[in-house]
C-alpha cells in the first residue's frame, strides 16, 4: 500500500485548487448505485458466487444538516458457478422483499464531509440500514484543498481506520480526482466481532511472522468544482479480502467488492417531505444486528419455530433409533437455528410438548443448550427450582450452556443464581458443575472486558474464603480449581491466602489444598506475568515446602516465560539443590524447553539452553526413576501451525510410584495456541493406603475370581482408618484450558459403590439385582446425544454494508441401540463375583453409530441471504453387531457366536468437498450448491486454466478370508476436473471419500456362524496361575507343571462340512535358570497342516547373582509353515556388564529359508544402508560375516556418548562413534 502511495505521490505536481464538499439542502441529487461482492478463488474455471445491487438513490435537504434518502428501482440479482459459464441472474422475489424495507424513507445528518445519526423506521432490519451505510460510505469523506498527499484517522464503516489520500487536480476539466486507500485491517474501533475464540490465547510473536487474512479497500473520486462547492459524479470503492486456512500463498479464497454511484442530476428541491416516524439507528460505523443469531450454513423462515423445532425432534428421535446417523446433521444444525430464534416462552411451550416422551426430552434438553443468552439461563432455573429435570439431566445441560453462553454482564450475573440453588448443591457433581462453569464463563467475559468487574467473580471468593475459615478441604480446592478456571486478576490477592511464605498469615493447609492453588495461577500467568512469577518463584526456592508444591511452581514459573536474568537464577537455586525429585523435574523441563521451536518460546528456548548448558554437569545422569517433564513440539513456519505435547510426571523421594500425572496438547494456528485437552491424576492416596496393608499379604494367599471380599477385608483395620476426607485417587479434565470436571475418589465412594453391587442390601431394591432380572427378561436401550463442540465466527463488514463471515463448526452425534437378554444358571444370590463361577448365555444386537461434521464457511450471511464458499466434511462410523457368548466361569470356558455379514457394511467413510452456495430467504428451498472444483472438466463451457486436467482416482484394497467368509475393504476416490499441485492446500477443494467396509465372500460351504472359544488352563484358575508364576519368578522354584496358560480358537461353523479356522495356544515353562513362553498358532481344517512356533526364551542364570556382572539374554525363535518347518528366524538380545569392558547392549538376527518377499525387502534395505550411513555419518568397511546373520552392538565409550557396530552379510561393519 505504501509503495502505491509512493507512486502516485511521484506522479503528481502542481498546486490543488480548493473543493470544499457540502451537500446543498435546498438540492435533490440522483444518483445510481451498483454494489457486487464475489467470493470464489479468482481464478476462470473455478466456481464462486455473488450478489449484485442495482438501485436508485436520492438525496434531498430537509435542512442545512438534516437530508433525506430514499432508495427506487431496486434490482437484486444472484450469481453461482463458473465465471463465464453462468453470470447474474436476476431474482424477482428477493428483489419485492428487499424493496420493502429498502425503500422507505431514511434520515441522515451531513455536515463537513461527515455522516452523522442515520434515522429509519422501525420495522426496518439491521441488515438494510447497513447496506444504506454502504451507499451513505462514498459520501464520508476528507478533501484537504491545501494537500496533494495526506493522512488521517476517521470514521467509516469498517470502523475508526487510518484512510491515506492523494489528490489530483485537472485545471481543465475543473475536476479532482481523489484516491483513498482504507487500512481495514488495523483499525483501532474495528466494526469485527469474534466469537467462540475466547478459549484460544492470542499469541503476538506467531501473528508477527504472518496472518491468514488480509484485506485492503480503494477508493477513487471525481469531484466537480460549482458554484456551491464540490459534488461527487462518480465514485467507485473497491474491497479485497484474501483468506487462506493456513499461512499458504496461493489457493485461497477471495472477496472482492465493488460499489459505484454515478450521479444522474441536481434538481431544485420542492420544499415538501412526508416522512413518517423513524429512530436513531447509530452513526456511519456498522452496527451488528441478527447476523450474530443467524448460522451461516442454513436458511430457513424462522418465523413461528415451535411447531417446527417439534417436527424436527420427532423426526429426529423415529429416524434415528434404529439406523444411523448420516442424514441427521442437517436437522440437527436447523434445530439448533430454531432454538436461538425462539423466545422464552417459546422454550416453555416446548418443554411442555416434549417432556413426557423420553426421546424427545433427552433431544429437547441437548439442544436447548444452544440458546446462547438470557433465555437459556432462565429456562434452567425455572427446571431447577420446579424439580422437572433429575441430577444427570441438569448436569449435563448446565455443563454445556454456561460454556457456549455468550460472555457479557448480564450473563454473567444472571449465572449467579445458580451458585445458590438448594436443588444444585443437593448434588455433589452438579455443585462442582455449576462452579467450575461459572468460573470459564468469568474468564471469557475477562477477555472480552478489560478491566474485568470484580463482582463477576466474587461468588467464587467468597466460596474460597468460606471454606478457608472453616477449613473445608473440598470447598477449598473446588473454589481453586474454579478461580483457575476464571483467571480473573483480582483473584490473585485470595490465591495467596492458601500459599505458604506468601501470606502474610500463614495457615496449615493439606499439600493438596496448595498444589491447588498453586495450579490456579495457570491462567493470571499470561495476564499478569509478573505478579505470578514473583509468587512462583518465591515458592520455588522453599525448600521446606512438599517437593509436589515446589514442582507445580515451577510449571507455573516457566508458563510466565521467564527472562534470561530470571532462568540464570533458577540455574543458580538448582545448582545448590539437595531433593533429587525437584531438581530432576525442574532440569528435565527446562532441556524439554530448550528445544522447543514454537513463536512463544523462541526467546525462552535460547534462555533454556543457556541454562542446560550450566546444569548438564550436575544433573544430566538422573535417570527415570525419579520426576520428569517432557515438552515436545513441532512448528511449521510455512503454515504457521504446530503442536505441542506436554507430560509431566511427580513423584516423591519415599516411593517410585508417581503422585501426580499430567499430560496435555496444544495446537498453534495462525497467531493463536489452542489447549485442546489435558488429563491429570492423582494417586497419593493408593501409595498411603498400599503402605498400610503391605504388597506381601497379596501374594501369600490363593485368590479365586469370586473371592474380592477377601482382597478388601485385608487388614480391615487399616482400610477401616483410613480418613474418609483423603481421596484414594482423583482426576480431572480439562478442554480448551478449562476444567470441565473433576472427581475425587474417597472411602466413602468406594463403599457406596460395595454396597450397590452388594446383592444382600436392599434385597430386591438392590441396583444390580434390578439391572440383572432385566437382562433375564429382555432389555432395550437406546441412548443419543448431539454436540456443538466447536463454534467459532470472526465477522467483519464490508463496503457495502453487507457482513463477511469466517466461521467453523464441528458437530458430533452418536446414537447407541441394544437389546440383551440373558440367562444365569445357576441365578445370583449373594455377590456380583458369583457370575464367575455360573453359566452365562448372553443374546444381543444392536449398532453403534457415530457421526462428525465439520463445516467451514467464508462469506455473506445475513438473515435475508446467504453466499460464500462452503467445505463440509463428514465421517461416519457405524457398527452393528448381533452375537451371543456362552461364559462359563467355573470351567473358565468363554464362547462367542458371530453371525457372518450377509450384505455391505460401511463402518467407517468419510467425505469431504468445497461448494459455492447461494441462499436467499424469499426462495428458501431453491438454495444453489456448485462444487467449487467440477468433477469433470466437460461440464465447463469455458477454457480451462493452462496446465490443468481431469484428476480422477479410485483405488480399492481388500483383504478377505475365505475361511470366514469376509472380507474388509479399503476405498478411495477423488474425483475433480482439476488438481493444482503448486497448493499444498489444493487437498481441500474437490470431492473426496474413504471408506472401509465389510463385504461378504463366497466360500465353499455355507458358513451359519463364526464361534470364537477362549480358555483357561484345566486344573487351576487363572488368577491362580498368574499368583504362582508370580511366586516361582521370585523363589525359583524348579518344580513345573506343564499346562497351557491359555487356549484360543476362532472357527467358521458349517453344519455340512468340519470346522475351519485357526486355534492358538500358549504355554508358560519356568525354570531354574531360564523362562521359556511358547505361542503355537495352527490351521484348523481338512488337509491344514500350517502352524507358527513362538518361542521365548529369558536366561536369567547370572543376572540374579550378586556380584557386579550382569548377562541377560533373551531369545525369540519363530518357526512357521508347514508343521512349522518351512521358514525360520531367530532374535537374540543380550545386556552384558562386566568390570573389565563396558557395558553393551546387543542385538542379533538370524535366518534360514524366508519367504520371498522378505528376502526382497532385506535385500533392498541391506543396498540402501551404506548410502544413508553415509548421510548421517557412519563408516562403512567390508568384513568377512555369516551370510544369514545381521547384528548390532552398542556401548558406552565415555560418559556422554556411544558407539555403534553394525554387522549385514554383504555391507560389512558400519561403525558410529
Amino acid at each position: 500500500m505504501q509503495g502505491l502511495l509512493l507512486c502516485l505521490l511521484f506522479s503528481l505536481g502542481g498546486k490543488s485548487k480548493s473543493h470544499r464538499y457540502e451537500l446543498n439542502h435546498k438540492k435533490t441529487y440522483e444518483y445510481k448505485y451498483v454494489g457486487t461482492i464475489t467470493i470464489g478463488h479468482d481464478m476462470p474455471d473455478l466456481a464462486e458466487s455473488g450478489v449484485k445491487l442495482l438501485c436508485n438513490v436520492q438525496i434531498e435537504g430537509v435542512s442545512p444538516q438534516t437530508f433525506l434518502l430514499q432508495v427506487s428501482n431496486v434490482a437484486f440479482q444472484e450469481q453461482n458457478g463458473v465465471p463465464g459459464n453462468s453470470g447474474f441472474t436476476s431474482s424477482p422475489k428477493m428483489s419485492k422483499k428487499l424493496s420493502d424495507e429498502i425503500t422507505k424513507p431514511f434520515v441522515f445528518e451531513y455536515m463537513n464531509g461527515r455522516v452523522g445519526d442515520i434515522k429509519a423506521a422501525t420495522e426496518v432490519s439491521d441488515t438494510v440500514v447497513n447496506i444504506v451505510r454502504g451507499i451513505l460510505g462514498f459520501f464520508q469523506v476528507t478533501i484537504k484543498s491545501t494537500q496533494r498527499v495526506y493522512e488521517l484517522e476517521e470514521s467509516g464503516i469498517h470502523g475508526l481506520c487510518q484512510s491515506n489520500y492523494i489528490a489530483e487536480e485537472d485545471e481543465h476539466e475543473q475536476t479532482l480526482t481523489l484516491h483513498r486507500v482504507v487500512d481495514v485491517t488495523n483499525c483501532r474501533q474495528k466494526a469485527a466481532v469474534t466469537v467462540g475464540l475466547a478459549l484460544a490465547s492470542e499469541n503476538e510473536p506467531s501473528k508477527q511472522r504472518g496472518d491468514n487474512i488480509v484485506a485492503m479497500v480503494k477508493y477513487m473520486y471525481t469531484v466537480k468544482s460549482t458554484s456551491d462547492g464540490g459534488l461527487i459524479t462518480m465514485s467507485r470503492a473497491e474491497e479485497k479480502h484474501h483468506l487462506s486456512t493456513l499461512n499458504v500463498k496461493g489457493g485461497n479464497s477471495k472477496l472482492l467488492a465493488i460499489k459505484e454511484i454515478t450521479l444522474l442530476k441536481v434538481l431544485d428541491s420542492e420544499g415538501t417531505h412526508t416522512i413518517g416516524p423513524v429512530q436513531s439507528r447509530g452513526n456511519i460505523i456498522y452496527k451488528f444486528g441478527n447476523e450474530l443469531k443467524q448460522i451461516p450454513i442454513v436458511m430457513m423462515n424462522l418465523e413461528n419455530p415451535v411447531p417446527k423445532i417439534v417436527d424436527l425432534i420427532k423426526r429426529l428421535a423415529e429416524t434415528n433409533t434404529n439406523k444411523e446417523l448420516s442424514g441427521a446433521s442437517t436437522d440437527v444444525i436447523e434445530v439448533f437455528q430454531l432454538m436461538r430464534s425462539a423466545s422464552l416462552e417459546d422454550l416453555e411451550t416446548l418443554w411442555r410438548q416434549l417432556s413426557d416422551n423420553q426421546e424427545h426430552r433427552r433431544w429437547f434438553l441437548d439442544c436447548v443448550v444452544e440458546v446462547d443468552d438470557e433465555r437459556v439461563i432462565k429456562f434452567l432455573e425455572r427446571r431447577f427450582q420446579n424439580g422437572d429435570v433429575t441430577a444427570n439431566e441438569a448436569t449435563q445441560a448446565l455443563l454445556l450452556a454456561l460454556n457456549h453462553l455468550k460472555s457479557e454482564l448480564g450473563t454473567v450475573d444472571r449465572s449467579k443464581g445458580f451458585l445458590h440453588m438448594p436443588f444444585v448443591k443437593s448434588n455433589q457433581l452438579l455443585w462442582n458443575t455449576a462452579v467450575l462453569s461459572y468460573g470459564s464463563l468469568v474468564y471469557r467475559l475477562c477477555e472480552k472486558i478489560q478491566p474485568c468487574p470484580v463482582t463477576a467473580v466474587q461468588p467464587l471468593l467468597d466460596i474460597a474464603n468460606n471454606g478457608l475459615m472453616n477449613k473445608n478441604e473440598e470447598a477449598m480446592v473446588l473454589a481453586l480449581k474454579a478461580l483457575g478456571n476464571a483467571g480473573h486478576p483480582s483473584g490473585l490477592k485470595t490465591v495467596i491466602k492458601f500459599l505458604p511464605g506468601i501470606s502474610a498469615n500463614a495457615v496449615d493447609l493439606p499439600t493438596r489444598v496448595i498444589s491447588t492453588a498453586v495450579d490456579s495461577l495457570r491462567h493470571l500467568a499470561r495476564r499478569d506475568p509478573h505478579s505470578v512469577q514473583d509468587i512462583a518463584l518465591s515458592l520455588f526456592v522453599q525448600k521446606t515446602l512438599p517437593a509436589e508444591v515446589r514442582m507445580l511452581a515451577c510449571m507455573i514459573l516457566f508458563k510466565t516465560r521467564p527472562p534470561v536474568a530470571l532462568v540464570s537464577t533458577i540455574s543458580a537455586v538448582l545448582l545448590e539443590e539437595t531433593d533429587l525429585q525437584f531438581a530432576s523435574f525442574s532440569y528435565s523441563l527446562i532441556k524439554s524447553l530448550s528445544n522447543s521451536r514454537t513463536p512463544d518460546n523462541h526467546h525462552l528456548s535460547t534462555a533454556c539452553n543457556i541454562a542446560t548448558k550450566i546444569l548438564a554437569p550436575k544433573l544430566e545422569r538422573l535417570s527415570y526413576f525419579t520426576s520428569m517433564a517432557w515438552h515436545t513440539d513441532w512448528f511449521s513456519d510455512t503454515f504457521l501451525a504446530g503442536v505441542t505435547n506436554e507430560l509431566y510426571m511427580l513423584k516423591n523421594a519415599a516411593d517410585s510410584m508417581p503422585t501426580t500425572i499430567i499430560g496435555k496438547g496444544k495446537f498453534h494456528i495462525i497467531g493463536r495456541i489452542i489447549e485442546m485437552l489435558e488429563l491429570g491424576v492423582s494417586t497419593d492416596g493408593i501409595k498411603t493406603l498400599l503402605s498400610q496393608i503391605g504388597s506381601a499379604d497379596i501374594l501369600t494367599h490363593n485368590y479365586h475370581f469370586y473371592s474380592v471380599n477377601n482382597l478388601l477385608n485385608i487388614q480391615l483395620a487399616d482400610w477401616q482408618s483410613f480418613p474418609n476426607s483423603k481421596p484414594l485417587f482423583s482426576g480431572y479434565a480439562r478442554v480448551y484450558g478449562q476444567e470441565v470436571f473433576f472427581s475425587d475418589v474417597n472411602k466413602e465412594v468406594l463403599q457406596q459403590v460395595f454396597k450397590a453391587i452388594d446383592l444382600n442390601e436392599g434385597k430386591d431394591e438392590s441396583p444390580l439385582r434390578k439391572f440383572l432380572k432385566g437382562l433375564e427378561e429382555g432389555a432395550l436401550w437406546h441412548w443419543t446425544k448431539p454436540y456443538l463442540a466447536y463454534e467459532t465466527r470472526f465477522i467483519q463488514a464490508t463496503c457495502l454494508g453487507l457482513p463477511v463471515e469466517i466461521s467453523k463448526y464441528y458437530l458430533a452425534l452418536t446414537a447407541v441401540t441394544a437389546n440383551v437378554k440373558a440367562q444365569i444358571t445357576p441365578p445370583v444370590q449373594q455377590h456380583v463375583m458369583e457370575l464367575f463361577t455360573s453359566e452365562v448365555s448372553l443374546e444381543t444386537n444392536g449398532h453403534i453409530s457415530i457421526t462428525k461434521d465439520i463445516f467451514a464457511f467464508h462469506g455473506i450471511n445475513t438473515e435475508l441471504f446467504q453466499f460464500g464458499s462452503e467445505l463440509k466434511c463428514k465421517a461416519n462410523v457405524n457398527i452393528p453387531w448381533k452375537f451371543m457368548l456362552n461364559m462359563n466361569g467355573r470351567e473358565k470356558k468363554f464362547e462367542l457366536d458371530i453371525s457372518p455379514y450377509t450384505d455391505v457394511t460401511e463402518v467407517f467413510s468419510f467425505t469431504s468437498d468445497v461448494y459455492a452456495v447461494s441462499r436467499n430467504i424469499a426462495e428458501p428451498s431453491f438454495a444453489k450448491r456448485t462444487p467449487i472444483i467440477p468433477i469433470t472438466a466437460e461440464s465447463l463451457d469455458v477454457p480451462v486454466t493452462e496446465g490443468s486436467q481431469d484428476f480422477h482416482l479410485t483405488s480399492q484394497f481388500c483383504a478377505e478370508s475365505s475361511k470366514y467368509g469376509t472380507a474388509i475393504c479399503m476405498e478411495a476416490q477423488a474425483r475433480r476436473a482439476h488438481f493444482f499441485d503448486e497448493y499444498p492446500l489444493s487437498c481441500l477443494a474437490g470431492y473426496s471419500h474413504v471408506a472401509i467396509q465389510l463385504k461378504p465372500v463366497e466360500t465353499k460351504r455355507p458358513i451359519e456362524k463364526i464361534q470364537i472359544q477362549i480358555s483357561a488352563g484345566p486344573t487351576k484358575t487363572l488368577l491362580n496361575q498368574i499368583v504362582s508364576l508370580v511366586r516361582k519368578l521370585i523363589k525359583r522354584n524348579s518344580e513345573v507343571i506343564i499346562n497351557p496358560v491359555v487356549v484360543m480358537k476362532a472357527l467358521a461353523l458349517s453344519d455340512a462340512a468340519k470346522p475351519e479356522g485357526f486355534t492358538a495356544a500358549v504355554y508358560s515353562l519356568p525354570a531354574a535358570q531360564k523362562d521359556n513362553i511358547q505361542f503355537i498358532v495352527s490351521e484348523v481344517g481338512e488337509d491344514a497342516n500350517w502352524k507358527m512356533c513362538t518361542e521365548t526364551s529369558v536366561d536369567l542364570k547370572q543376572s540374579m547373582t550378586q556380584t557386579v556382572n550382569t548377562f541377560v539374554l533373551n531369545q525369540v525363535h519363530f518357526r512357521w509353515g508347514a508343521e512349522c518347518q518351512s521358514y525360520e528366524l531367530t532374535v537374540n538380545v543380550a545386556r552384558i556388564q562386566e568390570p573389565s569392558s563396558k557395558p553393551t547392549l546387543s542385538a542379533k538376527v538370524n535366518w534360514g529359508n524366508l519367504p520371498m518377499y522378505m528376502n526382497n525387502f532385506g535385500k533392498s534395505l541391506e543396498e540402501l544402508l551404506p548410502f544413508y550411513s553415509y548421510l548421517i555419518g557412519l563408516h562403512s568397511q567390508p568384513d568377512a560375516n555369516p551370510d544369514h546373520e545381521f547384528s548390532a552392538k552398542v556401548f558406552n565409550a565415555l560418559p556422554n556418548t556411544g558407539d555403534i557396530i553394525i554387522k549385514t552379510p554383504k555391507v560389512g561393519d558400519t561403525d558410529l562413534r
